[in-house]
């Protein structure tokens, strides 16, 4: 039986530790007998042959990608080839790409408070990425989104309006899954920094979420 592909590409804000996180990536998912690439060089999102990838990753913070290239990709995506990010990636990633932006469902606006502890409430724990999984408390940035509607939301957290008052009480989705025509995509907020990945609810979660969208 052949293995499963993966592409996983990293790039954009240091910050982020997007090698790093790209690399915890790769460790899951050749855990689950997936044969992984994984590439600083954005344009193999637009190779000729990236919908033979059942998994396409970005670890990227912003980013450009030709239009040609997006094409390309957006096109896999619609045709099976799962997408799937964590925290600035799908959310910040190639923000100026609309094509891109519709197929990652979200888009990151603010973390009011920057690195604060808040509360993530599993909301769907009959869903296979979140079954046995405890609302739990954790530290890092809580990301504000604009989303899709049309996702399906299994965890969420509440911002308290300690640092935006006008956002008191909103609740934001932390993970989701949704479709991009035949396409899978994967989104959870969790995972400022590689050091976020390294175990817990947040890296069984993500372990799952990128399980779950591969083709």
């Amino acid at each position: 039986m052949t293995a499963r592909r993966a592409l996983v590409v990293w790039g954009g804000m240091e910050l982020h530790t997007p090698e790093r996180g790209a690399h915890v990536v790769r460790e899951l998912l050749e855990a689950e007998g997936f044969a992984v690439t994984v590439t600083p060089d954005y344009d193999a999102l637009g190779a000729a042959d990236v919908g033979e990838n059942d998994l396409v990753v970005p670890v990227i913070t912003d980013g450009v990608l030709a239009p040609e290239k997006m094409d390309r990709l957006i096109a896999a995506v619609r045709d099976g080839t799962g997408l799937a990010g964590y925290h600035m990636g799908l959310a910040t990633s190639f923000r100026s790409s609309v094509p891109f932006r519709y197929a990652a469902s979200c888009y990151w606006v603010q973390h009011p408070g920057n690195i604060i502890t808040y509360r993530v409430d599993v909301t769907a724990r009959e869903h296979p990425i979140m079954a046995g999984i405890d609302s739990f408390e954790h530290t890092s940035e809580q990301y504000y989104l604009n989303y899709d509607p049309a996702v399906e939301v299994l965890a969420t957290t509440v911002f308290s309006g300690e640092f935006h008052p006008w956002r008191k009480d909103v609740v934001m989705p932390v993970v989701f899954t949704t479709t991009h025509d035949r396409g899978r995509v994967f989104y959870s907020s969790l995972g400022h920094t590689a050091d976020e990945l390294a175990g817990g609810p947040v890296r069984e979660i993500l372990r799952r979420g990128l399980i779950w969208a591969a083709r």
